[in-house]
């Protein structure tokens, strides 16, 4: 199925509060144990940064579990940093080691070689030019960074697509059914993901399907 292109930011107030308000639990603990897979350690002083964080719910469940580190929170949409910030100020011993941006990629405020983790959940589909993603990666990232990337997986036809919002999307309101439909569209598959870190020279990083809709970057770049 041919990748049809959606709109780059959930801008709407409406549409980031009902983005907001759905349970992503379940794919959200599985980025998180991604993340585990990769056996990081405490962390401690790492400095990671979220690259389209949106309501910054995996910021606050990295720095949760790693109590020691400080997350840079990164989304162009004021509206969904508007609903990050209610969720920090909610968790002050989070908040404070965790910073909200607004900004697109790419970006000049990012400083080079600084991070130690990656970190970047549903953000791919939305860029037309996958490329953003991977060459601010490979800019802001330091020698041996953890990269967790994870994104939808584009369905092999419509008919899967629809079979896919039916399943995972049932009883949402119209606004997300409609988001997560043409978010399968804009989707990826993993060859066009491997060829894409290929030509950023990202070898590294493994690709892999995780679920019946999402798909995985991990690993580490070199030292």
């Amino acid at each position: 199925m041919k990748r049809r292109l959606e709109p780059e930011l959930m801008d709407d107030a409406a549409q980031a509060l009902a983005y907001a308000e759905a349970d992503f639990s379940e794919s959200n603990t599985l980025f998180m144990r991604l993340l585990a897979e990769l056996n990081p350690g405490d962390l401690a002083g790492a400095a990671a940064l979220d690259l389209g964080c949106g309501p910054a719910d995996i910021s606050i469940r990295f720095l949760k579990t790693h109590p020691q580190a400080r997350c840079d929170a990164l989304d162009g949409a004021p509206a969904m940093l508007d609903l990050a910030q209610t969720a920090l100020a909610r968790l002050p011993g989070v908040a404070t080691r965790c910073r909200l941006q607004c900004e697109r990629l790419p970006s000049a405020q990012l400083p080079s070689n600084h991070y130690d983790v990656i970190l970047s959940n549903s953000l791919l589909h939305h860029l037309p030019d996958p490329q953003v993603l991977w060459q601010t990666i490979q800019q802001v990232a330091k020698p041996g960074a953890l990269v967790v990337v994870m994104d939808l997986l584009r369905p092999a036809s419509a008919g899967w697509a629809e079979a896919l919002v039916a399943t995972y999307a049932d009883g949402m309101p119209e606004v997300l059914r409609s988001d997560f439909r043409n978010s399968l569209f804009a989707a990826f598959e993993p060859l066009e993901i491997v060829a894409q870190l290929t030509a950023a020279g990202l070898t590294t990083l493994e690709v892999g399907v995780v679920s019946d809709r999402h798909v995985a970057v991990t690993g580490r770049l070199p030292k």
